[in-house]
């Protein structure tokens, strides 16, 4: 991530392209949300799929200011899939779900704005 989400802020450091294909993005869609108190920050579990090759995985979300948990399943969303497991206090997150800040710093997802299979990639 990075270390500014504002409009304003430089652009980050010059990437090969080479190394940006190496950064799998996929769109899934949630099979599941739940609350999750145990965060430190308002978040949510969520249960993406994202189809038969790569399978549900699991992650958690800080996206409560702008979603209610009871929304999110059928919601297509952006995820990274190739990142190592991260442990996010009793959640073993699976992917990096992605989205942009708002005005007032609050996580949007990043999705399509038509739906495509489940697992297609970012290009």
């Amino acid at each position: 991530m990075h270390l500014s989400h504002e409009p304003d802020a430089p652009a980050a450091e010059e990437t090969s392209f080479d190394q940006f294909l190496k950064v799998d993005i996929r769109v899934g869609t949630v099979v599941a949300a739940r609350e999750f108190p145990e965060a430190r920050k308002p978040a949510y579990k969520l249960e993406i799929d994202f189809g038969p090759t790569i399978g549900v995985k699991k992650t958690s979300a800080q996206i409560t200011a702008n979603y209610a948990c009871e929304e999110l399943v059928g919601r297509q969303v952006a995820a990274v899939v190739n990142f190592p497991p991260r442990q996010i206090g009793p959640v073993m997150s699976e992917v990096l779900t992605l989205g942009f800040a708002d005005e007032a710093a609050e996580v949007v997802l990043f999705a399509p704005d038509k739906k495509v299979p489940d697992g297609s990639r970012l290009f």
